[in-house]
Parts: C-alpha cells; sequence; structure tokens
C-alpha cells in the first residue's frame, strides 16, 4: 500500500525572483482536497496551482499557467513519491523573469515534491469491515478478540439474543480474527464480511 502524509507540510522556494509556497496534506475525501484548495489559496498570489490523488481519483489545475506546466507536475510529484490521498497546492508570487514551460514545470514540481520528500508519511493500511452476531454468553471471547488483531467497533446493537457489531480492521487480520471467534465459541458466532471501507491511514 502506499502512504499518506502524516500531518499538513509547506515547502517555500525562490526561483528568478518567484516565490513558491507548497501546502500538501492528507485528504480523506475528493471533496477535502478542494475544502483544503479554498483554506490555504491565496487570492493575490499571481496562481494557485493544485493536484489530488486519492486512490483511482485525481485532478489537478494550472490556474492560469501555461497548460501541463503546473498541476500535471505536481501529480507527478504525488506520484513519484508513493504518496495517495494526498492533495498539494502551490503558490506563485510572479517575480517579473520568465521561468519558460520547461522552468516551470521544474518550479512547481520541484517545489512539490521537495515539500512531500521532508514531509512525514503515514502508511494507509487495507481495512476489511465484518457484521458479526454473537450470544451474550460468548461477549467475554468476542471482546478479547477484538483487541487481539486491532479490530475498532463502528456499530453495536445489543438484541434479545446477545449483540450485532459492525467492525473495520486491518484486512491481513480478518481470516486470523474470523478463526478465533469460531474456535472460542464453538461456531456460534456469525460473521459476514461487508463491502470494502477502503485503505485508511494507520
Amino acid at each position: 500500500m502506499p502512504d499518506t502524509l502524516a500531518t499538513v507540510v509547506s515547502h517555500s522556494l525562490e526561483i528568478k525572483h518567484s516565490r513558491f509556497i507548497a501546502h500538501a496534506a492528507p485528504i480523506d475525501t475528493p471533496a477535502a482536497a478542494l475544502a483544503f484548495l479554498q483554506q490555504v489559496a491565496v487570492p493575490e498570489a499571481t496562481h494557485n496551482c493544485w493536484a489530488y490523488r486519492h486512490g483511482s481519483e485525481y485532478r489537478s489545475s494550472d490556474d492560469g499557467e501555461p497548460a501541463g506546466t503546473a498541476g500535471r507536475p505536481i501529480l507527478a510529484a504525488i506520484d513519484g513519491q508513493g504518496f495517495d490521498r494526498v492533495m498539494v497546492v502551490v503558490i506563485r508570487w510572479y517575480g517579473g523573469i520568465k521561468l519558460g514551460a520547461g522552468g516551470l514545470v521544474r518550479a512547481y514540481g520541484g517545489t512539490a515534491a521537495e515539500c512531500l520528500r521532508i514531509a512525514p508519511r503515514q502508511p494507509l493500511v487495507a481495512l476489511a469491515a465484518l457484521q458479526v452476531q454473537a450470544g451474550f454468553d460468548d461477549l467475554g471471547a468476542l471482546h478479547a478478540a477484538l483487541a487481539a488483531h486491532g479490530a475498532e467497533k463502528l456499530d453495536e446493537t445489543f438484541t434479545a439474543n446477545g449483540v450485532d457489531l459492525t467492525l473495520r480492521l486491518p484486512a491481513d487480520q480478518a481470516d486470523a480474527l474470523k478463526t478465533r471467534l469460531r474456535d472460542a465459541t464453538r461456531d456460534r458466532i456469525r460473521i459476514e464480511t461487508c463491502p470494502e471501507p477502503g485503505p485508511l491511514n494507520d
């Protein structure tokens, strides 16, 4: 799995009197990427260029720079460093010297890449979701197993016969948890796999 960012980071560079500042943030959704843009964009700056990747979804903007000289190099920096669920905004204040297309690609891509290079990384973990039905007699074994396999309770409903749980846990722990619960409860517990919840920041 790729990494995301552990926190929001910024990095600035000056290139031929133009000032470039990159702001990078972890995102949970594409909408969060655009919300971050609203948060950090500087209306009086010359350009607010950006790109994000969220799994198979990605977008980028040159914000008035020549096509392909800003947004795509920022996206290439995200992909080149093995990041996912990341938004990068690179803000430019024009300093009076034109950089040319190649210079812009290097400036935007380089500022984004350096910002991400110095950023603290956080692994994304593939997750599984399980639906569990257990009787009251098996609650002790159930809760011990959840703690041992890093499972998080998303939903818990008590019924006349026991409890219905929705769990989220690292995908590589799901089979081991199922086996442990079946063994501990003599197969009394019912377990179903829910649709994939996707990766999560570790």
